[in-house]
């Protein structure tokens, strides 16, 4: 491997990138759990639910700050690294990053105070709607960084310009490109799952050490039920959007199954060993025809396998191949987990099932890990085009030398170590804690003469979110 230029400002991006979608799949699926625990709380006046919110909301407001600082990062990276990539394609890309910049500084940030420090400054209707819209807002953040990424999988509404520049003729189409839809929904999935399994690993921390912690054994409840029905939703979610690669990307399906020889009847390859050089497994464990089962639907369909393309537009075989079985396997483990915890409740073991809090400790970060490999998959199997069919990632690369890259890799590597490090430290502190640590701040505050507060109700002391009225 030539460790130019090139190959640095990819490992850089890869390496930045890895550390930040942690932080936006956390606070993606913890913003819509908040949403739904004030709203319980809200609902029934049931006190583990205001419990859990003022525990969780503190490890939100960290892991939304992280994720905001390690993303702009990447911003800059686009500049400084990618320059001619910016260059050709800012009149498409540019407004979709400027409307994620846009709900998520102007509509997420702007709640987000009122969220954190408004517990008890303001009536429980108007901090609720704040907790809504910081989760609404993340929500759409993702939105618009899916589209983008849609869009360079699978161009669509644009014109090349002599110059080289490229411009959206429509919109709608730049913006709904055909992977889109189906892409948005898995990552929002991801998110929510990796936010399950942290939650459900934090509340089985908890429990192993007290059984008769009740806001805990509530939250892994509640995380159950997540993964349990979530985690089978995506299986299928990712196999709609396998279907769609071997039409738009068959080149990337071709390296996730290890597929070389185009035919019909393709074998599934549990696990293999890709050899680029010789264009052929050195090794395979494989079922016959259920390749071209589970990627076109039909055990006798035609697939194309790698040799149908040019050795230079094939993407790196072995990574994607066991990058997409790490994501599968991790789901396949959280299909079973979720499984596992919904018998267990319903046989009201759930506290005293030692083994089953363990595995749920030990898959905490599964999600995360998940995560990171399907966002491989999507990009390292999109290779060797930084935009697909357009723009060779190549001819993408900056006027940059190898040793400046080196450099900056270096001292990205060093301050995201401690930065990064120290939060994910201090969180990890927190959870260790569990929820009643910070159970002194659930305490209600001294009742205020009434429409004194903004959102109160009219009878009697202000009804707010600090208080058990």
């Amino acid at each position: 491997m030539d460790f130019d230029a090139l190959m640095l400002s990819r490992l850089q991006f890869a390496f930045t990138i890895a550390y930040h979608i942690i932080f936006p799949s956390f606070s993606i699926g913890l913003a819509s759990f908040l949403a739904v625990l004030e709203g319980l709380w809200l609902t029934t006046r049931i006190e583990a639910f205001k419990t859990l919110y003022l525990f969780w909301v503190k490890i939100f407001a960290i892991a939304f700050g992280m994720g905001v600082v390690s993303g702009v990062v990447l911003s800059y990276e686009i500049g400084t690294n990618w320059s001619v990539y910016a260059a050709a394609a800012a009149p498409v890309i540019g407004p979709l990053f400027a409307f994620e910049v846009i709900w998520a500084f102007f509509l997420e940030a702007s709640f987000l105070g009122v969220m954190l420090f408004g517990w008890r400054k303001v009536g429980p209707r108007l901090h609720f709607t704040a907790t809504v819209l910081v989760a609404v807002g993340t929500l759409m953040s993702a939105f618009w960084i899916i589209s983008a990424n849609s869009w360079m999988q699978d161009p669509s509404g644009y014109v090349r310009l002599p110059n080289g520049t490229l411009r959206a003729t429509d919109w709608v189409q730049v913006i709904f490109s055909p992977t889109f839809p189906i892409r948005f929904i898995h990552m929002v999935l991801a998110a929510y799952l990796s936010t399950a399994l942290v939650v459900g690993a934090a509340s089985a921390w908890r429990l192993l050490k007290d059984s008769d912690e009740d806001a805990s054994c509530l939250a892994l409840k509640m995380a159950i039920g997540m993964f349990a029905i979530v985690a089978p939703l995506q299986l299928l979610a990712g196999d709609t959007a396998g279907k769609l690669v071997m039409r738009v990307q068959p080149a990337k399906l071709a390296a996730i199954e290890a597929f070389w020889e185009t035919k019909a009847g393709q074998p599934f390859h549990i696990v293999a060993w890709p050899d680029r050089a010789t264009a052929a497994n050195r090794w395979e464990v494989a079922i016959p025809k259920l390749g071209s089962l589970i990627t076109a639907g039909n055990a006798n369909a035609v697939v194309k396998g790698l040799k149908a393309f040019a050795p230079q537009d094939r993407p790196p075989v072995f990574i994607v191949f066991w990058a997409f079985r790490v994501m599968v396997g991790l789901g396949l483990a959280m299909i079973g987990l979720g499984l596992w915890g919904a018998f267990l409740i319903w046989r009201d073991r759930l506290t005293q099932a030692g083994w089953f809090l363990r595995a749920s400790v030990a898959m905490g970060p599964a999600g995360f890990v998940a995560v990171i490999a399907g966002w491989v998959v999507a990009e390292v199997g999109r290779q060797p085009y930084a935009i697909y069919g357009v723009l060779r990632t190549a001819n993408a690369v900056s006027p940059v030398t190898k040793g400046e890259v080196s450099a900056s890799l270096l001292a990205f590597m060093a301050i995201y170590a401690v930065v990064f490090t120290a939060g994910a430290l201090f969180i990890l502190r927190l959870i260790a804690g569990g929820p009643l640590a910070g159970a002194e701040e659930a305490e209600p505050a001294p009742p205020r003469p009434p429409g004194f507060v903004l959102g109160a109700t009219q009878r009697g002391p202000a009804s707010k979110p600090g208080s058990a009225q």
